[in-house]
C-alpha cells in the first residue's frame, strides 16, 4: 500500500511540476477507465490420461471458482513540444466469491500451499512514455501483443510484463516494434518473477528481446516478420501473410503463419529445433463466417513460448494449444454475427480441432477439442457496453486429462473521464 501511495504521489508531483502550457496535452488527452469482470469457471475432469496411478488416486475431479475483478486503467496524453512525455498506470484487484480447497486451480485466483484459493489479490503498474513524431517508447508495465509474445488475458486479470517497448508508425503502412522484457506477473499472481519457457521446472530465467515489422502492402494484403529470443532458452523467427479477396458478395481471408524456433545459449529447457506452419481460410458473407485450417510441426520439441502466454496460432483455443512435437492439426469453425439478422451485439461461434501424430518418446499422441461461445453486448441504455459471454469447451487427449469446461464472463467498462 505504501508503494502505491508513493507512486500516486509521484504522478501528482510530476503533473504539478509541468508548466500549464506544456502539460495541456498530458491532462486534456488523459483517460481513466474502470473495467469490471465477473467470471465463473467450472471444469470437470473425465479421465486420468497422462497421470501416474499414484497421482490419479488423489487428483481433483473438478475445478470450480467464481471471482470478481477490477481493472483501473489510466492513460495520460503527451506533453506539448518536440518530445512529448506521459505516464500510464493500472491497478488490478481480484476478489474470491466462491472456491474451495478441492476446487481451486482454475487460473482465476492464486492458490496457497494448503490448496486453498486466496481471498483476494492485487497488483499495480506504472509506465513512463515518450513520443517523437509517431514513435512511442514505453518503460514499465507492458501488455505485449506481437506474434512472438502475446500476453494472456483469458481469465480474471491479465498477465503483465516489465520492460521497455518501442512502436513506430512514422512510415505510412509500416509498424516497427522492438522491446526487451525482464519480469512478469502471471494472470493469477501478485508476484513478479523472471521469464522462463512454458513447461520449464528449473530455477533459471532470462530476458526476452524482440523486434519486428508489420506492413500493410495494400488494403487487402498484410505482411509481418518478427524475431524474439528468450535468453539462454530459445530464439524464434516468425513470418506471416494475410490476404482478403472479395468473392461472391463476401470476403475470403487467407492467413499463413510460419515459426522457426531453436534453442539458444545455455539451452536451459533442452534441445529445440522446431518449425511450425499454420494456414487458415475464412469466408465471411451476410454475417456468416466459415473457416478451415491446417497446422504442422516438424523437428525436435514442440513450439516454445513464454510461460502462461498466449500462442499466436489458430490452434490456441479454449483448453488445448495443439503444438506438440511433430503434431498435425486440422480445424473447422463457424461463426455468426446476429447484426445481420437485426440483433446487433449478439454473436455465436463454434469450432472443432483434431491433432494427431504428436510425439512423446516413441509414442504417437492425439487430442481433439470442440468449443462453443455465445456472446452479447448491450447496445444502448443505462447498461450500454455490458458484455455477457458463455463458453463451453470439451477436450480429450492421449497425454492429458480430458475435461468439460463451462465459463461465464460478465464485463462492464466505465469511462470515468
Amino acid at each position: 500500500m505504501q508503494s502505491l501511495l508513493l507512486r500516486g504521489a509521484a504522478c501528482g508531483l510530476f503533473c504539478g511540476c509541468l508548466p500549464a502550457a506544456v502539460a495541456g496535452g498530458f491532462i486534456e488527452d488523459s483517460k481513466l477507465k474502470l473495467q469490471l469482470r465477473n467470471v465463473y469457471f467450472n471444469e470437470n475432469f473425465r479421465d486420468e490420461q497422462g497421470m501416474t496411478a499414484r497421482a490419479a488416486a488423489t487428483a481433483k475431479s473438478e475445478r470450480t471458482e467464481w471471482a470478481q475483478g477490477f481493472l483501473l486503467d489510466y492513460q495520460s496524453g503527451f506533453t506539448q513540444g518536440t518530445i512529448g512525455v506521459g505516464l500510464d498506470a493500472m491497478a488490478l484487484v481480484g476478489v474470491k466469491l466462491d472456491s474451495g480447497r478441492g476446487r481451486s486451480g482454475t487460473g482465476l485466483l492464486p492458490v496457497h500451499d494448503d490448496g486453498r484459493a486466496a481471498d483476494e489479490f492485487a497488483s499495480a503498474g506504472v509506465t513512463a512514455k515518450a513520443k517523437l513524431a509517431n514513435t512511442v517508447v514505453k518503460h514499465g508495465t507492458l501488455l505485449p501483443k506481437t506474434p512472438v509474445l502475446v500476453h494472456n488475458d483469458a481469465r480474471l486479470l491479465p498477465q503483465t510484463y516489465q520492460g521497455t517497448q518501442l512502436v513506430s508508425t512514422d512510415i505510412d503502412g509500416l509498424t516497427l516494434t522492438a522491446g526487451q522484457l525482464d519480469r512478469f506477473k502471471q494472470r493469477d499472481s501478485s508476484d513478479s518473477t523472471g521469464l522462463y519457457v512454458d513447461g520449464y521446472r528449473g530455477d533459471e530465467t532470462g530476458d526476452f528481446r524482440y523486434a519486428g515489422a508489420d506492413y500493410a502492402a495494400s488494403k487487402t494484403l498484410r505482411l509481418s516478420y518478427f524475431h524474439g529470443e528468450l535468453e539462454n532458452f530459445y530464439r524464434q523467427d516468425f513470418a506471416g501473410i494475410q490476404h482478403d479477396l472479395k468473392l461472391g458478395g463476401g470476403v475470403l481471408t487467407s492467413d499463413l503463419r510460419y515459426f522457426s524456433s531453436h534453442d539458444s545459449g545455455s539451452a536451459y529447457a533442452g534441445r529445440i529445433d522446431n518449425d511450425m506452419l499454420s494456414g487458415q481460410l475464412a469466408y465471411a458473407h451476410s454475417g456468416h463466417t466459415v473457416g478451415a485450417g491446417y497446422q504442422v510441426l516438424n523437428g525436435d520439441a514442440g513450439l516454445p513460448y513464454i510461460s502462461g502466454a498466449t500462442v499466436y496460432s489458430f490452434s490456441n483455443v479454449g483448453i488445448g494449444k495443439f503444438i506438440e512435437e511433430e503434431e498435425k492439426t486440422w480445424m473447422a469453425s463457424y461463426a455468426y454475427n446476429f447484426a445481420a439478422a437485426g440483433v446487433p451485439g449478439l454473436t455465436f461461434m463454434t469450432r472443432y480441432l483434431s491433432g494427431d501424430n504428436g510425439r512423446s518418446g516413441d509414442a504417437g499422441l492425439s487430442e481433439w477439442e470442440r468449443d462453443i461461445e455465445l456472446a452479447y453486448v448491450v447496445q444502448s441504455g443505462t447498461f450500454k457496453g455490458l458484455g455477457i459471454k458463455a463458453r463451453n469447451y470439451v477436450y480429450r487427449a492421449d497425454f492429458a486429462r480430458g475435461r468439460d469446461s463451462n465459463r461465464l464472463y460478465l464485463t462492464y467498462d466505465v469511462a470515468l473521464w
